[in-house]
C-alpha cells in the first residue's frame, strides 16, 4: 500500500497508540445512554465498512479493514485508526476541542496524522483538518468522516458502522 510519504520518525506517542489498540480485550457490555464518544481514556473499536481510504493520490481502499480503533489517551488526544493491507493511517486531535457539528454530530480537530505498519506507528505529519462523526453508543448506524491535508498530500477516510454495540478495551 502506499503509505510512502516523507515524514518525521518521532512518534512515541502514535507508537503507544497502536500499541493500545492492538491489545484490545473482546469484552462487550451494553452501553448505558449516558456514555460519550470517544469518551474517557481507552480503546474502542467500531465494526462496519470502511467506505473510503485515501492516501495522497494512492486509494487504499480496498484493502481497508472493517474495523476502525477510536484511541483516547490520559491527555486528551484522540486517534481514530485506519488499518488496510497490514498499514495504519490514524488521524490524531485534541479531544478538548471537539465541538457540536450538523445531524447530532461532532467535529475533532485535526492536528497529526500518523502512520504505521504492523503494531508501530512510526510517521507522523502536522496536519489541518476534521473528523467528523457521530455516537456509536446510541445503537444506530454511524459515520467518521476524516479529511486532513498537510503541505504536501491530503488523507481521506471514511468508515461507516453498523450500528451494533463496541468493543471496549483499557
Amino acid at each position: 500500500m502506499g503509505f510512502d510519504i516523507e515524514m518525521k520518525f518521532s512518534a512515541p506517542v502514535a507508537a503507544a497508540i497502536f500499541s493500545a489498540a492492538l491489545a484490545l480485550p473482546a469484552a462487550s457490555a451494553p452501553a448505558s445512554p449516558a456514555e460519550t464518544f470517544p469518551g474517557a481514556p481507552g480503546v474502542i473499536t467500531l465494526s462496519g465498512k470502511c467506505a473510503k481510504l485515501v492516501v495522497a493520490k494512492f486509494d487504499a481502499t480496498k484493502g481497508c479493514k472493517n474495523e476502525l480503533a477510536s484511541v483516547t489517551l490520559a491527555n486528551g488526544l484522540v486517534t481514530f485508526i485506519f488499518t488496510s493491507d497490514g498499514k495504519a493511517l490514524g488521524f490524531q486531535g485534541d479531544g478538548s476541542g471537539i465541538k457540536p457539528a450538523s445531524n447530532g454530530n461532532a467535529r475533532l480537530p485535526l492536528s497529526l496524522v500518523t502512520t504505521g505498519v504492523g503494531n508501530k506507528m512510526t510517521g507522523e505529519v502536522k496536519v489541518a483538518g476534521f473528523c467528523t462523526f457521530g455516537n456509536p453508543y446510541a445503537g444506530k448506524p454511524i459515520a467518521i468522516e476524516c479529511t486532513a491535508e498537510s503541505k504536501d498530500s491530503s488523507f481521506t477516510g471514511s468508515f461507516r458502522t453498523g450500528g451494533k454495540l463496541v468493543k471496549k478495551g483499557k
